[in-house]
């Protein structure tokens, strides 16, 4: 037990270790900054965000986040200069505005419009089954035959 836990904590030391010669002398702010590579998106991993990725894009992301918290601006500021020059895409959750609408809404409606159809499917196929007397007895006449 304590060589899994002696593992596990080398894997999250490493996992959060980056170079020092880049983290911000204050401690509040390279937690803060560490915090915003979180939530911004590699452009180039796209599945990732920034504190996950080694691109060269990223690290060149992680210093201008660095850069703009040294500065004392606060989040807002700063994911709003990275979606000003980057587009939304950039954050790893989208803020829910009117423009990505659709994106946020469609699985809702392709839901709704695939239980919609499944229902009418269903009645149908109920509908289908059941023969009338004229169709009955016209089909044990054939199946006579």
């Amino acid at each position: 037990m304590r060589k899994l836990l002696a593992i596990v904590a080398a894997v999250l030391c490493m996992a959060a270790a980056s170079d020092p010669a880049e983290r911000l002398p204050d401690p509040a702010q390279e937690a803060r900054a560490r915090e915003l590579f979180r939530e911004v998106r590699c452009l180039v991993c796209q599945n990732e965000s920034i504190d996950d990725s080694d691109a060269p894009l990223a690290a060149d992301l992680r210093r201008i986040v660095r850069e703009r918290v040294a500065a004392g601006e606060d989040d807002a500021a700063i994911k709003r200069f990275l979606t000003d020059r980057y587009g939304e895409f950039v954050l790893l959750r989208p803020a829910f505005s009117m423009g990505n609408l659709a994106l946020w809404l469609a699985p809702l409606l392709v839901l709704i419009a695939g239980l919609g159809l499944l229902l009418a499917r269903l009645r149908n196929r109920a509908q289908e089954a059941e023969l009338t007397a004229a169709e009955t007895r016209r089909l044990k006449a054939l199946s006579d035959e």
